[in-house]
């Protein structure tokens, strides 16, 4: 297994390099159980959107959500919204976004009628990981638009590649490695 040594937020962590595709490898990055890099990368994040007005976090499911969770807390909000990729049985009348031509590898996005009357009119954060080719986030305001709230910001830790994402805040740059 081959590895790529990142530095972030002052921590060093070694990400195993996956393949995408038959020829594309990316540095995997996981915030699920890594406490240490989500406090810190959130109190950087938070620096980054302290002049900015919102009423709440939202994101995709679900290496996000420890992300989503830390953000809130350490900004004191009460409430963050995940945008799940299924219809779970506890939702009330969910909201779903389909994908669309450029969104043909993402499956849906659907938050929960309640979730939805909470964000309706209010201003939002979309969080991610790591953003690649802007998909993923373009669907979350594409969700947040149809649910009548305004997207105000989008960050991530990590942005993958060369790709221009109109806007984007983020804390540093990962490689993606081609054969």
């Amino acid at each position: 297994m081959e590895y790529y040594n990142l530095e972030i937020c002052g921590l060093k962590r070694q990400l195993p390099i996956v393949y995408l595709g038959p020829k594309m490898r990316i540095a995997s990055l996981s915030l699920l159980g890594d406490v240490e890099l989500v406090e810190k990368a959130s109190r950087e994040l938070l620096q980054k959107v302290e002049n900015i007005d919102y009423d709440y976090f939202v994101g995709p499911e679900v290496k996000v959500v420890p992300l989503l969770h830390e953000m809130s807390r350490l900004s004191q909000k009460k409430r963050y919204i995940v945008c799940r990729k299924s219809i779970k049985g506890y939702m009330i009348n969910p909201l779903i976004l389909h994908p669309s031509s450029p969104f043909k590898k993402l499956r849906s996005l659907i938050i929960d009628g309640a979730d939805k009357k909470v964000i309706e009119n209010k201003k939002v954060i979309v969080l991610d990981d790591v953003v690649t080719t802007g998909t993923t986030i373009s669907a979350v305001e594409q969700l947040m638009d149809k649910a009548g709230a305004k997207v105000v910001a989008a960050c991530a830790i990590l942005k993958q590649g060369s790709a221009q994402i109109k806007d984007l805040i983020y804390l540093g740059n990962l490689p993606i490695f081609t054969d």
